[in-house]
């Protein structure tokens, strides 16, 4: 786990090692226990470390074949590369280390391109070729490692985040109108793009080339893989598929507590970070585990339910591990604002902060920590969303319905309003293209409610999940942790996308009201208390690792109560920023139409909070990126 950077001059002049030493320090919280750069003529290399497997100096990065042809700057862990390593061995590739970074290099080596098709785990990495002057970049299935890219005067830069690309002293600083119109109405961004306008998002499971020809080129991006949740063509028994899970989700997290440092695990109340949990304590004895609750004396309604501990305390009873834990208040959100809109980089899905705070509890004790993230895109936890479209009558009918359901912040009516200062550059917007561009590789014949589902669910693989992953790296690097997500093991995620709807979700084709997603925590009215419904297969395995009333809980979100804080305790800091003449945010957005829906808020009509959320950390980024 670590950080890289990279510049590649297609005007054929030479690296400037400053340059590129700026960049890497720009991102050194990502790797504080080494840093390196590599220089060959036009094309430069950085690398920040953080030691997880191998930590003596052989693992040092950027990593060069004893034959000087290739040059590596990798990021990510590849869970399966003993077994690769074995392969290469083969071969007859040597190795010096014991790090899974000179299994990649090697495999780039030997396999060229097609090495990204045998890894199983997060990766984000750059190789050059020295001898045909090719550059190759690739991304790992899922985007759980970020990587981003810029072309400045046919230079080529890239970056495990956007900040060390912005310190390239010729990078123009803009903000995207196009990608600000797209995240207010998802509160989401679906495209490649950025909140900076010359910065793009280098794509999940994909991999991209250039050559050195004549001082010009362009990448050329290839996709290696795709969430494709499909009904099985011969499905078996639900026992069968319940064995085959079982065993490879034990397989999974087995394979992911591979480390040379010390291992833990996040444990909120819920069953998946439980069953990851409780599984990894049977390999790791007292496994450090951590919590996040949140103080709840001044919440109202539906948010005095927030606070997990006391279920996170019970399974740590269990399984015996050693826990600890952390009570955020409505001022610590206040606090770490500025920070963490600099690392997050950009808003993305939900209010994050507390990612924020329990990376940080756990980055005291451990370098590595398991997460759950994953399980409830795999085996449908949000039923109700599913719901919303199944009963659709063709493609276009289902996108409209499931486009407006996925309007979060501001709905098509008030855009035009809410972009009034700068309508003119992004008029020509059309979010509804944006949402079905989305789909643009998946069959579109549908014909049931489980094609409906089906799509459903590989549409929040491709867009929720990679927000979550993305605000997931971000926020644990900015504490020099590693996250690691064992749902998102290839073997298991090939698995689940062809296990039957039918043995994920209960009321097929059913017409489920619509829960308020303003509103985290249990959903509107206890909707799993109501219809016993959404992650049906991966309840029955988890009731053999965690207690009945954990796998039978209704699907409560990480939120913290804000709804009640920005009511009451923060509202003297959500009025000092939204409701200031000067805030930078009001360059972009109507100030007397955003005022007013807060103020819709503040005055308990509409629950907002995901907007206020949402307008608090862009006041802050451009505070951090454009001033």
């Amino acid at each position: 786990m670590c950080g890289i950077t990279g510049i590649f001059d297609l005007n054929c002049q030479a690296v400037s090692p400053v340059l590129l030493k700026n960049m890497t320090t720009a991102i050194a919280h990502r790797g504080p226990d080494d840093e390196g750069i590599y220089i060959d003529g036009c094309i430069g290399f950085g690398h920040r470390r953080l030691s997880i497997i191998d930590l003596t100096p052989t693992g040092h990065q950027p990593m060069v074949t004893p034959d000087k042809r290739y040059a590596l700057t990798y990021n990510g862990e590849v869970y399966n590369f003993r077994e690769l390593r074995a392969e290469l061995q083969s071969l007859g590739h040597r190795f010096i280390s014991t790090s899974d970074s000179e299994v990649v290099l090697h495999a780039y080596a030997e396999w060229g391109s097609a090495c990204v098709d045998r890894f199983n785990g997060m990766f984000a990495f750059a190789v050059w070729d020295a001898v045909e002057k090719k550059l190759f970049l690739a991304r790992d299935r899922y985007g759980i490692k970020p990587l981003y890219y810029a072309v400045v005067d046919n230079v080529l830069l890239f970056a495990s985040e956007q900040k060390a690309i912005i310190t390239y002293p010729r990078l123009k600083r803009e903000l995207d109108l196009e990608a600000l119109v797209e995240y207010f109405s998802f509160q989401n961004i679906f495209t490649d793009r950025t909140f900076l306008k010359n910065v793009r998002l280098f794509p999940p499971a994909t991999w991209a080339s250039i050559s050195l020809d004549k001082g010009t080129g362009s990448l050329s991006f290839r996709k290696y893989w795709d969430f494709m949740f499909k009904e099985p063509e011969s499905p078996v028994a639900e026992e069968e598929y319940i064995e085959e899970l079982d065993r490879l989700f034990r397989q999974a997290v087995k394979r992911q507590l591979v480390s040379d440092v010390d291992v833990g695990a996040y444990l909120s109340g819920g069953m998946d970070s439980g069953s990851i949990t409780a599984l990894a304590a049977q390999e790791i004895p007292y496994i450090k585990s951590f919590t996040c609750g949140f103080d709840l004396s001044s919440a109202s309604g539906i948010e005095v339910t927030y606070d997990e501990r006391s279920g996170a305390e019970y399974m740590s009873y269990l399984f015996k591990t050693e826990h600890y834990e952390m009570v955020l208040k409505s001022g610590d959100m206040e606090r770490i604002m500025p920070m963490m809109a600099w690392h997050i980089e950009e808003p993305r899905v939900g209010q994050s902060y507390p990612n924020y705070y329990v990376a940080q509890l756990a980055s005291k004790f451990v370098k590595v920590v398991l997460a759950g993230t994953g399980g409830d895109e795999l085996f449908g936890g949000y039923p109700w969303r599913y719901y919303r479209a199944a009963g659709s009558s063709n493609f276009e009918d289902y996108v409209d319905n499931y486009y407006q359901f996925w309007q979060r912040l501001i709905p098509n009516k008030t855009i035009k309003d809410v972009f009034q200062p700068v309508w003119n550059d992004v008029r020509h917007v059309w979010t509804r293209d944006i949402f079905k561009s989305v789909f643009l590789d998946h069959e579109h014949v549908l014909r049931t409610p489980e094609d409906y589902i089906n799509h459903s669910l590989c549409f929040e693989a491709r867009t929720f999940l990679h927000g979550l992953l993305l605000v997931d790296d971000k926020l644990s690097m900015a504490h020099s942790l590693e996250t690691r997500v064992p749902f998102l093991d290839n073997d298991l995620v090939d698995f689940a996308i062809r296990i039957p709807v039918r043995y994920k979700l209960r009321n097929l084709g059913k017409d489920i009201e619509r829960p308020n997603e303003n509103e985290p925590g249990p959903k509107q009215d206890n909707y799993f208390k109501r219809t016993q419904d959404g992650k049906l297969i991966l309840r029955k395995i988890m009731e053999r690792y965690i207690p009945v009333e954990i796998t039978e809980r209704e699907k409560q979100g990480f939120s913290a109560p804000d709804a009640s804080w920005f009511k009451g305790e923060s509202i003297d800091y959500v009025k000092r920023m939204l409701y200031n003449d000067r805030a930078e945010l009001y360059n972009y957005l109507h100030k007397e139409t955003i005022q007013g829906l807060v103020d819709q808020h503040l005055h308990g009509i509409e629950n907002r909070r995901l907007l206020i959320w949402s307008l608090l950390n862009f006041e802050n980024w451009c505070k951090r990126f454009l001033g």
